[in-house]
């Protein structure tokens, strides 16, 4: 039976009288904690709007809400039909990696409805927890042909009295070899909002903003097959700041841009985190909201370590040789895995890296590999090429590394948002755990929470890493600074393949402006599922014993996490516990001279070590240190580490 909208409305009338009693009446939600308020509502030209408060204190002002498809407006002369009930969820769940080994997640949901001047339905569904608010539009399907998200309304509008930190998009098939963009472009620290991105293409996810005293970092998750990924729009006249969709070049294979509706559709998640410095660092929103029910690890899911040549010796020693060496180097560290970089197909051989395989095992190393995305995305020629693109050859070479007992890949040069090549990322995640291989997505979009419905993601780059520190010295003067934007930002959600720690010095013509402490400390504070590190066997020869050991036993699982002090660009310290340890790191991104006074009476045991940077060169290592009432000094991009057991 068909209703028409008028008796759609009589039902709703009789059913939900409160909810509109007048047509610009918002429906309101709260969160469990009763701190965070979202207002929900529509105007007088149809148009649905929302606003936040936390505390009583505006967070975003009156913001859009909406979509537009080739063949729908959902954006416009829109009609409020009904709202849910307030459900409330609750949700205990575990990570293979991250933060923490075991989350809880509670908020109250409701879903509201509106019919277009079509009569075809779009409902939102919101959630707000004491985290923040998330939410995602979903719409029945209402015809038999595809349709295509061409535009989406939603919009962030801050105060103009609001900075932001920000990373522009890179122009699509730009840069080196056409490989752009890949999020690896500099951030924008502190602007006012409504500065205009400078490539006209957009901001990047996750965004930072402090409006009002409050801080809020806006991203998007779960991306599935059918979506594209968005970003925000470059240009936000007055503060608002409205999603955008991907430049018409973004695309790989089938060429589709846009998320595509064939069935019901729903939308990715549209993800706000509010609060202090606290809340941001420590939010699990992104992460929460997109946890499947009765979802389990699989035992091949195993986070660790990783030795690395190229990051030191690039493309010449990708060789059977030093390869071997940089097993034993994994060996002698206790590191887990060793990955063998580009043209190891040609330089090396299979043959030759099924007896480096087996050398590896026998050591207790895990050989990953390196795979060209392909395509006619970029001009690469790196090889292995074209193995993965279709569906039919990534099978037949998985099933190939399997046997050889690899235990992951490492896929590179994945430029793009549109339709098309999300698609080709979920088809490698759902492959490659098919045949029990770990997956790093290395010059790729923002995971966008994926390591949460495909724990074997074990990493991402999607950040301007420590290899552009080993090519230019404008990254290595920035190095300190950037990197400590990237616990508030970045690495909030998603694990980051930065690969850090280089503890001796940059093999080229570089110069290192970060200390040796500074690097050890973001082998703590960056967190990645298979960290990488960016040091060599002749580096870790020069390090002390106690660093070593140190680097030896660090766990490769986090139980908990906690933020203790800090502020985008400037420093920022955190304290991570696993095999009944917190290791305390902190960094300084400026170049000035700091002292970090710490209270550490809360995280029991005793201070085993706290390491800080000699007055001249190298470590300066304390031991078993009585008082828990410490101050730590910081160089100029400077670090520190201090374990208490």
């Amino acid at each position: 039976m068909k209703y028409s909208i008028s008796f759609v409305l009589l039902l709703t009338l009789f059913y939900f009288p409160s909810l509109v009693s007048g047509k610009n009446q918002p429906i309101k939600i709260i969160s469990p904690d009763k701190k965070i308020e979202l207002s929900v509502w529509t105007n007088e030209d149809g148009k649905i709007a929302y606003q936040i408060h936390r505390e009583g204190t505006i967070v975003l002002e009156s913001s859009q809400l909406g979509l537009q498809t080739k063949t729908q407006d959902f954006s416009s002369k829109m009609l409020y039909v009904r709202a849910s009930g307030n459900r409330l969820i609750s949700l205990n769940y575990s990570a293979a990696q991250g933060k923490k080994s075991n989350h809880t997640y509670t908020a109250h949901e409701r879903i509201l409805t509106w019919s277009n001047a079509n009569e075809k339905l779009l409902s939102i569904r919101f959630q707000v927890s004491n985290e923040g608010i998330a939410f995602q539009y979903e719409i029945p399907k209402y015809s038999n042909q595809s349709d295509f998200i061409t535009e989406e309304k939603t919009s962030y509008n801050f105060v103009n009295t609001a900075k932001a930190w920000l990373q522009p998009m890179a122009i699509a098939k730009t840069g080196w070899e056409q490989t752009n963009p890949s999020y690896e472009e500099h951030y924008h620290n502190e602007v006012p909002v409504g500065t205009p991105e400078p490539t006209g293409i957009g901001w990047v996810y996750p965004a930072l903003f402090n409006s009002n005293t409050h801080w809020v970092l806006i991203t998007e998750a779960g991306l599935e097959r059918n979506h594209c990924a968005t970003r925000l729009h470059f240009d936000s006249p007055g503060g608002e700041y409205r999603v955008a969709m991907p430049d018409s070049r973004e695309v790989i294979k089938d060429k589709n841009l846009f998320s595509r509706i064939d069935n019901d559709f729903t939308s990715p998640w549209r993800v706000v985190a509010i609060g202090d410095l606290k809340n941001i660092v420590e939010s699990e929103l992104a992460n929460a909201v997109v946890q499947k029910p009765n979802t389990t690890i699989a035992s091949f899911v195993k986070p660790g370590k990783a030795s690395w040549s190229w990051i030191n010796s690039k493309d010449d020693f990708i060789v059977y040789d030093e390869q071997k060496k940089y097993i034993d180097f994994a060996s002698e560290m206790h590191w887990q895995y060793c990955l063998i970089d580009v043209n190891w197909d040609t330089k090396i051989g299979y043959e030759q890296i099924a007896n480096l395989s087996r050398y590896a095992q026998s050591k207790n190393v895990g050989l990953l590999l390196w795979y060209n995305s392909a395509g006619d995305w970029n001009t690469v020629s790196y090889t292995p090429k074209n193995k993965l693109l279709t569906k039919e050859s990534r099978r037949a070479e998985f099933k190939i590394l399997r046997d050889l007992g690899i235990k992951g890949i490492k896929i590179d040069f994945f430029g793009g948002d549109g339709q098309s090549v999300i698609a080709y990322y979920i088809d490698i995640l759902e492959d490659a755990a098919d045949f029990e291989l770990l997956v790093n997505f290395h010059g790729a979009t923002l995971p966008r929470s994926w390591a949460s419905i495909y724990p074997h993601l074990m990493t991402a780059e999607a950040v301007r890493g420590f290899e552009m520190v080993t090519f230019m010295q404008e990254d290595a003067d920035r190095q300190a600074e950037i990197s400590s934007i990237l616990p508030f930002t970045r690495n909030v959600y998603d694990p980051m393949d930065f690969t850090p720690m280089n503890l001796s010095k940059v093999r080229s013509s570089v110069l290192r402006r970060t200390t040796s402490s500074f690097e050890l400390a973001t082998s703590i504070l960056f967190l990645s599922g298979i960290q990488h590190y960016a040091e060599s066997p002749e580096g870790m020869a020069e390090v002390p014993t106690e660093i070593k050991n140190l680097l030896k036993n660090l766990p490769d699982q986090w139980e908990d996490s906690k933020f203790i002090s800090g502020y985008p660009g400037k420093d920022v310290v955190i304290a991570r516990k696993g095999k009944g340890a917190w290791y305390i790191a902190g960094i300084n991104g400026e170049n000035t001279t700091k002292q970090i006074n710490l209270d550490l009476v809360s995280f029991g045991g005793n201070i085993k070590w706290k390491i800080t940077d000699a007055e001249s060169n190298g470590f300066q290592i304390d031991k078993n240190i009585k008082t828990k009432q410490i101050t730590v000094p910081m160089k100029p991009n400077g670090g520190f580490v201090i374990v208490i057991e």
